[in-house]
């Protein structure tokens, strides 16, 4: 029996994205380390290191979820990612990181907070920010549909 090259991935290396997600960190051992984590639970995963190149990415792209972690750079630029990003016409959930647990944020951000033991959790919240995103935008659609 002679087997055929399809060109087509094995099942098991294919893999599902379940959304695309800007991660905008500026620790380069944290980017990587979640970048890993998520792109392991089936998130697409773009990374970027400064301000500049996260508002690079959001002209370019669209995600369902932006993170943000850019204190290493200054106090305000986390907090302008996320305005930026509310911005886009897609409307992504969004979301501080707070990996060392300490600091204080604006009452209106959620904020997704990591330690080593609480990966679980990290998920799950990641998980409800796309899950409460996904709900807005079919409450909209339905609401536009009804208006029209």
């Amino acid at each position: 029996m002679e087997l055929q090259m399809t060109g087509r991935v094995p099942c098991q290396e294919r893999r599902l994205q379940v959304a695309r997600i800007l991660l905008a960190d500026a620790v380069p051992a944290s980017r990587l380390t979640l970048k890993s984590l998520l792109s392991r639970a089936g998130y697409g995963v773009d990374c970027a290191a400064t301000t500049g190149e996260a508002l690079g990415k959001l002209d370019r792209n669209e995600y369902q979820l932006v993170l943000a972690d850019l204190r290493a750079e200054s106090e305000e630029a986390s907090a302008g990612v996320l305005a930026y990003a509310r911005q886009k016409d897609f409307r992504p959930a969004t979301a501080l990181l707070n990996s060392d647990l300490t600091g204080t944020f604006p009452v209106r951000e959620n904020v997704v907070r990591i330690s080593h033991e609480n990966i679980s959790y990290l998920l799950g919240r990641i998980a409800e920010l796309i899950g409460a995103r996904a709900d807005r935008r079919l409450r909209n659609r339905i609401d536009r549909c009804w208006l029209a």
